[in-house]
C-alpha cells in the first residue's frame, strides 16, 4: 500500500471481508455477493437466479422478486445476520407499473421495522429480468 494513503483509510481496506456463499448465486461479474467493512454488510444487487441450478427464475415479477429476497436471505445468514439487520434496500424495477407486486412481496420480508428504500425504473437490468435488489445491513 502507497505511504501517502491516509491512515483511516489504510484501516477501513483492513477492515474489509468478502462474504460469498453457495446458497446465493455466483456473480456474473467481477464482483462479491457482499462485503463487510466496519460492521457494515453491503449486499450485491440481487436478481432471480436460482443458486442450485444457476438458472434464471422468470415469469412473474412475484415469482423474480421471492428469488431476489431468497438469495439476499443466504447472503445475510451467511454473515450471521437477518433482514432485522438491514438499514438501506434499493430495487430497480424494469418498469414501475410492477412496484405494487414487488413491494408486496418484499414487505413479507420484514417484520415491521422497515429499511430506508428507495425504488427506482430502469431501461435495462442483467439478463433481462424485471428487479433487482441491494441491501445495507449492520452487523
Amino acid at each position: 500500500m502507497k505511504e501517502n494513503v491516509p491512515i483511516l483509510f489504510k484501516t477501513y481496506l483492513m477492515n474489509k471481508k468478502v462474504i460469498n456463499t453457495a446458497k446465493a448465486p455466483a456473480p456474473i461479474g467481477p464482483y462479491n455477493q457482499a462485503i463487510i467493512s466496519n460492521n457494515m454488510l453491503y449486499i450485491s444487487g440481487q436478481i432471480s437466479i436460482n443458486p442450485e441450478t444457476n438458472e434464471l427464475i422468470s415469469g412473474d415479477v412475484a415469482t423474480e422478486t421471492h428469488q431476489s429476497m431468497r438469495n439476499i436471505a443466504a447472503i445475510l445468514e451467511e454473515a450471521g445476520i437477518n433482514f432485522n439487520h438491514v438499514v438501506k434496500t434499493t430495487i430497480f424495477l424494469s418498469d414501475m407499473s410492477l412496484f405494487a407486486q414487488v413491494n408486496e412481496v418484499y414487505g413479507s420480508y420484514f417484520s415491521g421495522d422497515y429499511p430506508a428504500r428507495e425504488t427506482v425504473a430502469v431501461k435495462g437490468l442483467p439478463k433481462g429480468v424485471n428487479v433487482e435488489i441491494s441491501m445495507i445491513a449492520v452487523m
